[in-house]
C-alpha cells in the first residue's frame, strides 16, 4: 500500500505498507528509512490544517486511508535531508517480486536508481545509479530511473517478472460515470456569481482557484421502476453491497492566498495559508466540509476542458478527499470561464479512478502541450493497443451535472479575502455596513452575520475555541439563539451603534 505524506516542504511517499496492519508508526518508520533526522512540528493528521491527529493505536484502514491516501504533517525543513541508507529496501533477495513496487523502486530515498559501489578500501556503499558512474542511467535499470533486476533480487521467474512489469503498465480506458450521485453538484449561485465577477475584472485573463465548502448528501431517489418485488433477490443483495453515491451541495467558496503566474503550469502559485486550519475547523463546526474546488481560466478552444496541471491537481485533491483509492469521493472540480457570447460558463467534472491511480504513482506529468498528460518514462500507457507517451486529458474526465440553489444557511455579501485589485476589501467598515442591514427587509442579525467570509474575518478578533463555536452553532441551526452578549460584542467590533 502506498501512502503520501503532505508536509510544508512537499509530498513524501511511503510504499510497501501492509494495508491490514499499517499504523501511523509504520508511516513514520517509512519516512525515517530515508530521512532519519526529521523533526515533526505537528503529528501525522488527517486534515490539511494538522488539527486532527491520526489515532496511533488504529490501523490506517480503520481511519479511512487506503492505497494512494494522503495524510498531513508539519516538519522542520532543516531536518529533512535524505540519506541513501534507506535505499536498500527491496534489495535483500527476498522471494516476492513485489518487494520493489513502483514507489519503492522509483521514488527518491525509496530504493530507486541506487547501486552498490566497492571502494578502494573494500567498503561497500550505495550511490545513485545515474551519478555518471554507470548503472540504471545507462540502461541497466529494469525501467528508466530504476535499479537493475539483479539488484532487486538475484533470481526471477517469468511470473514474477510479469507481475513486476504489470505494476508499471496502465491500459488507458475511459470511465463513463463519476462517483457523484444523480443529484450532481448544486452550487450556491451568489458564491459562484461573486467568483466570476472578480474574474471579469481581468477579462478572465487571470487564472484563480478556490475551495468549495458544503455537504455530501445521499441520493434519496431510488430506481423508480416499481419492479423491486419481482427481482430474484440477488440483484437487491448486490445493490446493498454497493456504496450509495452521494451528491454535492456547495454552500460557500473560500479563496486561499495565491499569486497569478502565467508561467506556471497551473497559471497560479498557491501560497502558505495561515488561516487554513481555522477555516477547516470553522467549516466543520457548521457541519460543512471541503467538497470540491473551483478554478477560473481564460477562454480555450472547443474541446479543451482542463489542462494537464489541472487534471493532476484535481486527482490529488480527490485522492485526499477520499483518503486514497479505496473509497472514491464525490469531490468535484468546477471550472468557470467566459463563452463566446460573453456569458460565464460553469461546468463540473471528476477525474477517473485510473487517473487518480496514475497520479498516486506519479506516472503523469505536465509537458509542452497542456491538452495532454505526459507519461513518466518509468511507466507505460497503452492506448488502443499501442504504447503512448501521452494521454489526452479528456480521457480522464467524467462530466458532473450542475444545479443551482441559494444557500439557506449562508449569504455571500462580504468582501472575499486574498484578492488584489478588488473594488472592496475586508475591513471593519465593510463589516459594519453588512451588519447594518439587520432589522431591514426581514433580515435578522444572525442572517447578515451568516457569511462564510465575514465569519472567517470575525474569527481574527474573537477566541477561536471559546467564542466562535457558539456563534457558528447559531449559524448552522437558527433554532439555537445567539446570545445577546455576542451580538453586543460583534457590533462593538464593527463599530456599530444602536440596535442590532
Amino acid at each position: 500500500m502506498l501512502i503520501r505524506v503532505r508536509t510544508n516542504i512537499g509530498i513524501w511517499r511511503v510504499d510497501g505498507l501492509d494495508a491490514a496492519t499499517a499504523t501511523p508508526a509504520s508511516v513514520l518508520a517509512g519516512i525515517a528509512s530515508s530521512r532519519p533526522h526529521v523533526e515533526y512540528e505537528a503529528p501525522l493528521c488527517s486534515d490539511p490544517g494538522c488539527g486532527a491527529p491520526l489515532d496511533e493505536a488504529r490501523t490506517l484502514a480503520e481511519q479511512g486511508l487506503g492505497h494512494g491516501g494522503m495524510i498531513h504533517a508539519r516538519v522542520n525543513p532543516e531536518t529533512c535531508a535524505e540519506e541513501a541508507s534507506g535505499a536498500a529496501a527491496g534489495t535483500d533477495g527476498g522471494d516476492s517480486a513485489g518487494a520493489a513496487s513502483p514507489a519503492a523502486a522509483a521514488a527518491p530515498g525509496g530504493g530507486g536508481a541506487m547501486r552498490r559501489v566497492v571502494g578502494k578500501d573494500g567498503s561497500i556503499r550505495l550511490v545513485p545509479a545515474d551519478d555518471g558512474t554507470g548503472g540504471a542511467g545507462e540502461g541497466r535499470g529494469f525501467r528508466k530511473g530504476m535499479m537493475a533486476l539483479r539488484d532487486m533480487k538475484m533470481q526471477w521467474t517469468l511470473q514474477e517478472f510479469t507481475a513486476m512489469d504489470d505494476q508499471y503498465v496502465f491500459k488507458v480506458k475511459r470511465q463513463e460515470e463519476s462517483y457523484v450521485g444523480k443529484g450532481g453538484c448544486s452550487l450556491d449561485s451568489p458564491s459562484v456569481n461573486d467568483f466570476q465577477s472578480y474574474l471579469r475584472l481581468f477579462n478572465f485573463q487571470r487564472q484563480r482557484f478556490g475551495f468549495l465548502y458544503g455537504r455530501f448528501v445521499d441520493d434519496d431517489d431510488g430506481d423508480g421502476d416499481g419492479d423491486a418485488d419481482a427481482k430474484d433477490g440477488k440483484a437487491a443483495e448486490a445493490d446493498s453491497s454497493t456504496p450509495k453515491k452521494q451528491s454535492v451541495v456547495v454552500e460557500a467558496i473560500y479563496e486561499p492566498p495565491q499569486e497569478a503566474d502565467p508561467s506556471s503550469p497551473e497559471g497560479f502559485v498557491a501560497l502558505d495559508d495561515p488561516m487554513e486550519e481555522r477555516v477547516e475547523a470553522m467549516a466543520a463546526q457548521m457541519g460543512l466540509r471541503r467538497v470540491g474546488w473551483v478554478l477560473g481560466h481564460p477562454p480555450r478552444e472547443d474541446g479543451f476542458q482542463l489542462s494537464a496541471a489541472e487534471i493532476i491537481m484535481a486527482a490529488e485533491l480527490q485522492l485526499e478527499a477520499g483518503g486514497g483509492l479505496d473509497d472514491p469521493s464525490p469531490f468535484v472540480t468546477v471550472k468557470v470561464t467566459v463563452g463566446d457570447d460573453g456569458n460565464a460558463s460553469v461546468e463540473a467534472f471528476q477525474v477517473s479512478r485510473q487517473c487518480m491511480e496514475m497520479v498516486a504513482e506519479e506516472a503523469l506529468e505536465t509537458g509542452p502541450n497542456p491538452g495532454f498528460c505526459y507519461v513518466n518514462e518509468t511507466f507505460t500507457a497503452i492506448q488502443e493497443g499501442k504504447p503512448s507517451k501521452t494521454v489526452e486529458n479528456n480521457f480522464f474526465l467524467c462530466l458532473v451535472p450542475i444545479r443551482q440553489h441559494t444557500s439557506e444557511m449562508l449569504v455571500s455579501d462580504f468582501p472575499k479575502a486574498n484578492r488584489d485589485h478588488d473594488d472592496r476589501a475586508q475591513s471593519k467598515d465593510e463589516m459594519k455596513k453588512q451588519l447594518s442591514k439587520s432589522g431591514r427587509a426581514g433580515w435578522t442579525f444572525i442572517d447578515v452575520l451568516s457569511d462564510f467570509s465575514l465569519l472567517v474575518y470575525l474569527s481574527q478578533f474573537l477566541d477561536a475555541e471559546a467564542d466562535m463555536p457558539k456563534i457558528l452553532a447559531s449559524v448552522a441551526d437558527r433554532d439555537v439563539p445567539l446570545d445577546d452578549g455576542y451580538k453586543i460584542l460583534i457590533s462593538s467590533i464593527a463599530g456599530l451603534d444602536g440596535s442590532y
